[in-house]
């Protein structure tokens, strides 16, 4: 069970009995940042409807309406109507641009007013933010001609971007990003000719999906997908969206019902795109009881509900090349495996080290603070499943899916945790404790 303590930001949870339910996850995070942004360069009206009103996307909200751009008050379960200033409408903001705890906003922003000729932005966020690497999006702006300044070189933030024209250019990434994919896709959109975009591994493709949607010039090619081209021209034009649920967020209550006894939970309304349903091939491969039902398409995104049972699971692992399309189910995932039978081993996780926090440094720290044999590689984690977890004092270190990831080990956990931070959920998660209530009674 879950309940809180007297400091509001911390959780007390311990052993408590199945989950049992439907619950609706919050909007996709991915998907409700990029909504906001090509609806505010498109020209006219667009709708968003099921929009996560969390911190993340509503930094980015902010940021926008300081350039310029309407947008209505982001509510839970209220539709938010976007007018929408063109290609080239955005205004040079009378103040820093705050783009808070999110990277996402801070990254693909770098892409949006690169190209915003004889305008002047500056970018900061919070102190974890400040922190994080941006030289990944801004050297390869810069082959397209970008005036991006900062901190160590143009990696830290703040940053200082001074509008140019860019000029279209064929650009390789050295990782498989959906953050630095996007990016170059939103800069090219007022390039002077064509830009190529060519990943080592195909990333998650929300931003090509919408853009098409929105009425630009997008090819895709390649082997895999992995060539994406914008040609510049078309005007964007607003739509209506529809926001399915975030299967990253899906992913803690598919691990819940998996591992804890007598479970059987229904997450409706998911979207279940190809390039984010890694984590489901993962519980498939531990032999878990989960099956995906009622599928239709929403405004160019698959979407579905997923059907989670307890049962016994085994060991998996996951390499290099899965990785993109399940990063951030990586810690829970590595919950998971310490409820699997045998060694799960996880590969190819370097990225994680540069989220909010380093993922894999803090998921080893706290499991192993509960007892779980688990070890901590360069790019990954190896654990041994069958260790039976004890209650301790847990915190998220700010890390809103360590927070959520956590909550579930602890539900397995001999005797009390005390999660610190456990408020962080809410940075894509804003009702998970609400949600984690309803499917204990």
């Amino acid at each position: 069970m879950a309940t809180v303590s007297d400091n509001p930001s911390s959780r007390t949870l311990k052993k408590g009995g199945e989950l049992r339910g439907k619950v609706r996850v919050p909007g996709d995070k991915s998907i409700s940042h990029r909504a906001l942004l090509f609806g505010s360069i498109a020209e006219g009206l667009t709708t968003i409807k099921g929009l996560l009103p969390s911190e993340d996307p509503l930094s980015t909200a902010a940021c926008l309406r300081s350039m310029g751009v309407s947008i209505s008050p982001i509510q839970q379960g209220e539709a938010v109507e976007i007018q929408g200033v063109g290609l080239d409408g955005l205004k040079e903001p009378e103040e820093i641009l705050d783009c808070g705890n999110s990277g996402t906003t801070m990254r693909l922003l770098l892409g949006l007013l690169a190209g915003r000729e004889r305008r002047h932005f500056v970018l900061t966020g919070d102190s974890s933010l400040r922190k994080r690497p941006m030289q990944r999006v801004g050297k390869p702006l810069k082959v397209m001609g970008a005036d991006i300044q900062g901190r160590s070189n143009g990696d830290l933030a703040p940053l200082s971007i001074q509008g140019k024209k860019l000029h279209g250019a064929i650009i390789g990434t050295p990782v498989a990003s959906a953050q630095i994919k996007s990016a170059l896709l939103l800069a090219a959109l007022t390039a002077d000719g064509p830009t190529t975009v060519i990943e080592p591994a195909r990333s998650r493709d929300h931003s090509e999906r919408m853009l098409r949607a929105f009425g630009a010039d997008v090819e895709i090619g390649g082997e895999m997908g992995r060539h994406i081209t914008v040609k510049p021209g078309p005007k964007l034009i607003g739509q209506h969206l529809v926001v399915p649920g975030d299967i990253s967020s899906a992913a803690f209550w598919l691990v819940a019902g998996a591992v804890i006894p007598g479970s059987d939970i229904t997450i409706e309304n998911v979207g279940i795109n190809p390039t984010r349903t890694g984590v489901l091939e993962v519980l498939q491969s531990m032999g878990a009881n989960v099956e995906c039902i009622n599928t239709i398409d929403v405004t160019g995104e698959p979407v579905g509900d997923l059907r989670i049972k307890h049962g016994p699971l085994k060991a998996f692992n996951i390499s290099k090349e899965m990785m993109p399309r399940l990063i951030d189910e990586i810690p829970i995932l590595s919950v998971a495996a310490c409820f699997c039978e045998g060694e799960s081993r996880i590969t190819g996780a370097n990225e994680l080290r540069v989220k909010e926090t380093d993922r894999l440094a803090v998921m080893a720290r706290q499991l192993k603070a509960m007892g779980a044999n688990i070890e901590e590689q360069q790019d990954g984690l190896v654990i041994q499943g069958g260790s039976t977890l004890h209650g301790n004092i847990l915190d998220s270190e700010t890390d809103h899916r360590v927070a959520m990831s956590l909550a579930i080990a602890a539900l397995m956990a001999k005797g009390k945790s005390t999660l610190l931070r456990g408020d962080s959920a809410a940075v894509s998660y804003p009702n998970f404790w609400e949600h984690l209530e309803s499917l204990q009674t």
